[in-house]
């Protein structure tokens, strides 16, 4: 049995640890609601640009653009969101194993987001089209549209047939589920609107449709980056709320049992010295 005094220092070593997780389990708590906000402020944002360019699409008949056209993948992109640091369950380590089966065995190339995601890529020597994005917490509008320019110009010169966002899906508290979305091109656009009938045929655009549409695109995508990154940050902060807790909770299981232990061993402690005071009564 370990003696009293390392079992003391074991406890003083667990209550520093559960004091640690029970304040990143208050921070993360603090931060949720404002995570989850803006994860609802962001959507219209991205559902007026889809909806602007599938009445365009959808009103020209003749509509033709380099961001709709279908070709062979020779290359794919991946725009990568994970967090800044660990402490958050298997929040980050789900997004990598998700990235590694989607691009098994093809050419691909990576924008990291976040610090985890770079130190990732950097790790299993990817091809990383820029690391200026390595901290997602100070990702800004202006990031997000820089971001979508690229996969535009990257898609639209040919360097890459598909592009990807991968990011985490803000469920519940308790819930949180990795996904791939395909980005570019960009597929049956014109479908949805057509299926439900509204058709804008009157609408003129200036210079043309397709011209504004190519000026909407980037746009759009920097759209979708948003809100993947809402999704991502509300998912990292309950995914580490919840990592938190549990951590909190063990320590809790281990103070206890460590306090019985060391109460067993004082007892113990107790009782040889009154034996030995005893047995030396009796000699006397």
């Amino acid at each position: 049995m370990a003696s009293m005094k390392d079992i003391k220092t074991r406890i003083k070593s667990v209550q520093s640890t559960r004091q640690i997780t029970k304040a990143m389990e208050l921070v993360a708590s603090s931060k949720m609601r404002k995570a989850r906000e803006r994860v609802e402020n962001t959507r219209p944002y991205f559902l007026h640009l889809r909806d602007t360019l599938s009445e365009i699409a959808a009103s020209n008949t003749d509509f033709t653009s380099v961001y709709l056209v279908e070709r062979p993948v020779k290359k794919k992109g991946y725009v990568l969101i994970a967090g800044d640091r660990g402490l958050a369950g298997g929040y980050n380590s789900n997004m990598f194993k998700l990235l590694r089966r989607h691009a098994d065995g093809c050419d691909f190339c990576v924008i990291p987001v976040g610090k985890k995601a770079v130190e990732f890529c950097k790790s299993r020597h990817m091809e990383i089209v820029t690391e200026r994005f390595a901290l997602t917490e100070q990702m800004k509008v202006a990031d997000c549209q820089e971001m979508g320019a690229i996969m535009a110009d990257s898609f639209a010169k040919g360097n890459v047939d598909e592009f990807y966002v991968g990011y985490t899906t803000f469920v519940s508290m308790l819930s949180q589920r990795p996904e791939m979305l395909k980005v570019l091109p960009i597929n049956n656009i014109d479908g949805e609107k057509a299926e439900k009938g509204v058709v804008h045929s009157l609408i003129e655009y200036e210079p043309d449709a397709e011209t504004l549409f190519n000026i909407i695109v980037p746009q759009y995508l920097s759209g979708i980056v948003m809100g993947a990154l809402a999704e991502s940050w509300a998912s990292e902060l309950a995914a580490r709320r919840t990592a938190m807790d549990a951590a909190s909770k063990n320590a809790d299981t281990m103070v206890s049992t460590l306090t019985l232990q060391y109460n067993r061993a004082r007892q113990a402690a107790i009782t040889q010295e009154i034996t030995e005071i005893v047995g030396g009564a009796g000699e006397g």
